[in-house]
């Protein structure tokens, strides 16, 4: 009875419920990633790719864009026990570094909720309907096609940094991020990874969007986010 009756027990079924949830987001977003963008790129999966868009598509968002809201919402009231059970403050290490995958983890939900599933529901698939029917084209479906596909691939990058500091909130050396300089770290954090952000959704200078044109480009630069904010993190706290 202790799971249903303590503190601790709510923080394990919480806890239980944000992997299952991000196991369904994150393995929806690979999917979509590694499995489904490639095959609409080739001649079979470009035959295809309308009925998939019109019956597979909507299914499969319905668990990406669900299972990011029940990661975002379990990880925020996750956040709110562990400051109010085990007596840590803003400015802990352990805080501090599941906060940074937070903050990459919130600003995926905002993506895949006010601009990966907008732009498929009203756009792509909404286009995708009216074609098969007799309908006209969307004529701005192509354009927020390509918009979701780069946030989409954004959201990759995005995971893997995000994963690593979450598993490094109680898996790592515990002196990590563990330092008096949380302003200047935040600053230059946040800073970042708007950065990157911006720069895949305003599409102002496509070259600079090269590297999520690929998966492996798409991953390799996931790994050079990682590298940069925890060298961040060792040097602003060292």
């Amino acid at each position: 009875m202790d799971l249903f009756t303590t503190g601790y027990g709510f923080e394990f079924l919480f806890r239980w419920i944000h992997f299952m949830a991000g196991i369904a987001w994150i393995g929806m977003l690979y999917y979509f990633n590694l499995v489904q963008t490639p095959f609409f790129a080739s001649e079979l999966g470009g035959s295809a790719k309308s009925a998939m868009t019109r019956g597979l598509v909507p299914t499969a968002m319905w668990w990406f864009r669900w299972g990011a809201m029940f990661t975002f919402a379990t990880g925020w009231l996750l956040i709110l026990m562990y400051l109010g059970m085990d007596g840590l403050s803003l400015g802990d290490g352990l805080i501090t570094r599941i906060l940074t995958g937070g903050a990459l983890g919130t600003l995926m939900w905002v993506n895949v909720w006010f601009v990966i599933w907008p732009a498929q529901r009203d756009f792509v698939i909404k286009n995708a309907m009216q074609v098969a029917g007799g309908g006209q084209a969307i004529p701005e479906a192509a354009a927020k096609g390509a918009l979701a596909g780069r946030i989409s691939r954004t959201n990759m990058l995005f995971s893997i940094p995000m994963l690593f500091f979450m598993g490094s909130a109680r898996h790592m050396t515990p002196g990590f991020l563990e330092g008096t300089n949380d302003a200047l770290y935040w600053l230059l954090v946040l800073a970042v990874i708007l950065a990157v952000q911006l720069n895949a959704q305003l599409g102002v200078a496509p070259g600079r969007q090269k590297y999520l044109s690929t998966v492996s480009g798409t991953i390799h630069m996931g790994l050079g986010l990682t590298l940069v904010l925890y060298l961040l993190g060792v040097v602003v706290n060292s």
